[in-house]
């Protein structure tokens, strides 16, 4: 592969890495029966949405945007796919929008299903008509246990707006009861084991078991890292078969995002210069704040590959680590925020104005989350299959424009 004929920065996706990872899900589908839905939230490249379809069973999204992207580009009911909706509150607006494309639609209190369930049940009066299935309604909970760290990603923090709580639930329950209601949500984790989930699901037993008899689905959340080398996937479909035995549940769902995309390509950019002050800096056309904020969020350094031409061939260099190396260089981007920096790196050889660095694993939580800080253009998009590179879309000043 060319690396050096890549336009800089992309965001590449490698095509063989993806419908791997896609294999490893589909294999947890068929034997345990859960549906692996696609979270939109942490992977939107639905340019190649073409190439994921035969192996997920649809796709899970926050709001009306994500919901249309999922519906036009994925597919609904009408290919048996399910598009799985929740958002801590709804506009009605968004409920008369989302009708005609959702399969499920998940509540964050009693109060909006309350709210919204006769549009709904009046939708699913048409829907019968048509011999189509009908809409599923469902509550999110929060069953007051989460493992993931830091605090930002803890859906279960003490005060958390996600969830209801078991004893806000007991109240809805005595309130309005269950009538309508077919499935439970919870969402707890975050790039965590199988160990994880069977920890959580003490937790959301004991709180809200006695309410199982009533439920036909139930939906894991997001977070399993299902497709990372070391994840315990037989003990995955363990759970899931227990879990689904013991209580008669019809479905159990699990919506990955970072697990679809898990390292299935990069971001690369170029060193356009190096200063100095009190180390060298290279200064990148690649933007923590306007490329990859999850990296100043979490915040984390990403691993790198650097390609560099010597007498007229490309070389890759691995990076030996923070001040390992012969020659450190802090990597920073092109805007005017004082902490657009990426982090520390050392190589064995000098680094050199025009060489590409590779950002390792970017396909997930950083599109959905770019900007155009400071005018700093969008990367362009790519796929790299079959060793060739393909670009997909590119972007330019109207893409800056129209978003102010």
């Amino acid at each position: 592969m060319k690396y050096l004929e890549i336009p800089t920065p992309s965001y590449v996706l490698e095509e063989e890495r993806l419908k791997h990872n896609l294999e490893i899900l589909n294999s947890v589908q068929n034997i345990s029966g859960a549906k692996v839905l696609l979270a939109l939230k942490g992977y939107a490249f639905w340019r190649k949405f073409d190439l994921m379809r035969p192996y997920l069973s649809g796709c899970c999204t926050s709001g009306i945007y994500e919901s249309m992207l999922a519906f036009e580009e994925f597919g609904g009911r009408e290919i048996d796919k399910e598009i799985c909706v929740f958002s801590p509150a709804y506009k009605d607006n968004e409920v008369e929008q989302l009708l005609p494309i959702i399969t499920h639609i998940i509540f964050n209190s009693f109060d909006q299903w309350q709210k919204f369930h006769q549009k709904i049940e009046t939708k699913n009066r048409q829907l019968k008509s048509l011999g189509l299935s009908c809409i599923e309604m469902g509550l999110r909970v929060n069953p007051l246990y989460s493992e993931v760290e830091p605090p930002i990603y803890n859906p279960c923090i003490s005060g958390s707006r996600l969830g209801i709580v078991p004893s806000e639930f007991q109240k809805g329950v005595e309130k309005f009861g269950l009538e309508g209601i077919s499935g439970l949500h919870f969402h707890t984790h975050c790039e965590q084991n199988a160990d994880a989930l069977e920890r959580t699901l003490v937790h959301f037993e004991k709180h809200f078991s006695g309410y199982f008899p009533k439920i036909k689905w139930i939906n894991f959340g997001g977070g399993h890292h299902i497709t990372r080398s070391d994840y315990d996937v037989k003990k995955l479909i363990d759970i899931i078969n227990h879990f689904k035995e013991k209580y008669q549940i019809r479905d159990i769902f699990l919506e990955p995002g970072e697990a679809v995309g898990w390292q299935s390509g990069f971001l690369i950019g170029e060193v356009l210069d190096i200063v100095y002050n009190q180390i060298p800096i290279a200064i990148l056309d690649v933007s923590a704040s306007a490329h990859m904020p999850d990296c100043l969020e979490m915040p984390y350094r990403p691993n790198i590959k650097r390609v560099s031409l010597i007498n007229g061939e490309e070389c890759v260099f691995e990076d030996k680590g923070v001040g390992v190396g012969q020659y450190t260089y802090r990597f920073g981007g092109p805007t005017c925020l004082a902490g657009d920096v990426i982090g520390d790196y050392s190589f064995e050889t000098p680094l050199k104005i025009g060489d590409r660095i590779l950002f390792e694993d970017m396909m997930h939580y950083t599109i959905v989350k770019n900007n155009t800080f400071n005018g700093v253009p969008l990367p362009n998009f790519g796929i790299i299959s079959k060793d060739k590179f393909e670009l997909l879309k590119s972007f330019n000043y109207s893409d800056y424009k129209n978003r102010n």
